[in-house]
C-alpha cells in the first residue's frame, strides 16, 4: 500500500461505518467534506506572508475580537467545503453573528456543524502552531432549514467532534464516539493517514497550562492550585511542576493528548458579562469529547463540562480539561471553603474570599 499499511482517514471511516449497517454514509461523507477544508487551510497556513494572507481584516467578529485576514479566509473555506453536500441542515461559526443557512439550491442534511476555522489566529503572524475545531451534532428536522436553538445541545450529543493542527505536520484529531485518533496528512500523497491510534491521556501529571496574567482575578480555588504548583518540591504537591502557554486551544490540547498536562482557562472576575473565555458549542464542547475519549477528564471547574446546557449561539465558559487526577483535584478545591475564611461566634464565616465561590 501507498501508505505503508497504515490507515488512511476514509479506510477509518469505512471501518466504523461497518459497525453501524443502519447508517447512510452521511456522517463520513460530512467528516470527508471537513477534512478537505482543513487541507485547504493547511496549505494557506503553510505559505504565509507569501500568499498575502496575514495581518489583520480590519473587522471584528461577533465577540469584539479582531478578525485576522486568515480568520476570515479560513472561515469561507469551511462554508464552501461543507454547505453544497446535502449533509447539514446549517452551520454555526465563531466568525459569524447567526448561523449559516444554505444556498437555496443546497439539499439540507441531517447534521449541525459548529466550528472555529482558524483557533489561535492571533499567532499566526509569529508562526505559531494554529488550527481549525469542529463539532457535529444531530439536526432536529433533517431536510430542513436548521433555527439557532437546534444548535444550542449538551456536549454529550455530540456524533463527533476533532480539529485539525497545522505545525511542522498537519494533523487531523477525531473522535467518533469510540476512542481519539490522530491522523497525519502526507504530503506527497494528499491523504490523511492514522499515526496515532487510541490516545490515552496519563491519569498523573507535573505540567499545566494557564495564562498567568490574570492572576488576580482568580478564584481562591484556582489561586490555590496553581501556587501549590508552583511551591514545587517544598510545598504541599511535593513535586516539581512545569508551567506552559501557548494562547492556541488546539495546541495546548495536542500537547496534552500526545504527553498529559492539565489547561485551565478558568471562570473569574475579569469581565463579571463573561463568565469565561472559549466558547461552549465550538471549542470546549468539542475538546471536551476529545479529551474524554482519551480517557481524561474536561470540566467547568466545578463540574461535567459535557453536561451544560447551552443557552447561546456565542455562550463563553470557564474551561479545565487534561489528566483526571489534576481536573478532579481542581473541583474538589472548588467545593472546599477558601483558605481565607475564619469562623465567627459573631458574623459566622468570614473572609475576603468568602462570598466568591
Amino acid at each position: 500500500m501507498p501508505t505503508g499499511g497504515r490507515t488512511t482517514l476514509v479506510q477509518y471511516l469505512i471501518e466504523e461505518r461497518r459497525r453501524h449497517p443502519e447508517a447512510t454514509g452521511d456522517l463520513n461523507a460530512l467528516i470527508t467534506d471537513v477534512a478537505l477544508a482543513c487541507k485547504a487551510i493547511s496549505r494557506k497556513v503553510a505559505f504565509g506572508g507569501l500568499a498575502g494572507v496575514l495581518g489583520s481584516a480590519g473587522s471584528g467578529n461577533v465577540q469584539g475580537e479582531e478578525q485576522k485576514t486568515l480568520d476570515l479566509l479560513s472561515n469561507q473555506i469551511f462554508l464552501r467545503a461543507n454547505e453544497w453536500g446535502g449533509h447539514v441542515a446549517a452551520m454555526a461559526s465563531e466568525e459569524l453573528d447567526d448561523i449559516a443557512l444554505l444556498p437555496a439550491q443546497y439539499p439540507r442534511g441531517k447534521y449541525l456543524l459548529a466550528f472555529d476555522p482558524l483557533d489561535g489566529s492571533s499567532n499566526i503572524d509569529v508562526n505559531v502552531s494554529v488550527g481549525s475545531i469542529f463539532s457535529i451534532t444531530r439536526a432536529r428536522t433533517p431536510g430542513e432549514d436548521a433555527k439557532t436553538a437546534d444548535f444550542l445541545q449538551a456536549g454529550r450529543e455530540q456524533v463527533c467532534a476533532g480539529y485539525a493542527i497545522y505545525g511542522p505536520s498537519t494533523m487531523l484529531v477525531l473522535t467518533l464516539g469510540r476512542g481519539t485518533h490522530a491522523f497525519t496528512l502526507d504530503p506527497m500523497l494528499g491523504e490523511w493517514v492514522l499515526s496515532h491510534p487510541d490516545l490515552k491521556v496519563p491519569a498523573a501529571t507535573r505540567e499545566f497550562a494557564i495564562n498567568a496574567s490574570n492572576s488576580r482575578f482568580w478564584e481562591p480555588a484556582v489561586r490555590r492550585y496553581v501556587d501549590e504548583c508552583l511551591a514545587g518540591r517544598t510545598g504541599p504537591r511535593g513535586a516539581d511542576f512545569n508551567m506552559r502557554w501557548i494562547a492556541s486551544l488546539v495546541a495546548e490540547t495536542h500537547r496534552i493528548l500526545m504527553r498529559g498536562g492539565v489547561f485551565l482557562y478558568p471562570k473569574d472576575n475579569k469581565d463579571p458579562a463573561k463568565p469565561g473565555r472559549l466558547r461552549l458549542l465550538y471549542e470546549a464542547s468539542p475538546i471536551a469529547f476529545l479529551i474524554e475519549q482519551a480517557g481524561g477528564m474536561a470540566s467547568t471547574g466545578r463540574s461535567r463540562l459535557m453536561d451544560v446546557q447551552p443557552e447561546s449561539l456565542h455562550q463563553r465558559i470557564g474551561f479545565v480539561f487534561g489528566s483526571s487526577e489534576e481536573v478532579s483535584r481542581i473541583e474538589a478545591y472548588h467545593r472546599e471553603p477558601p483558605a481565607d475564611t475564619f469562623q465567627s461566634p459573631l458574623f459566622g464565616k468570614r473572609g475576603l474570599f468568602a462570598d466568591a465561590v
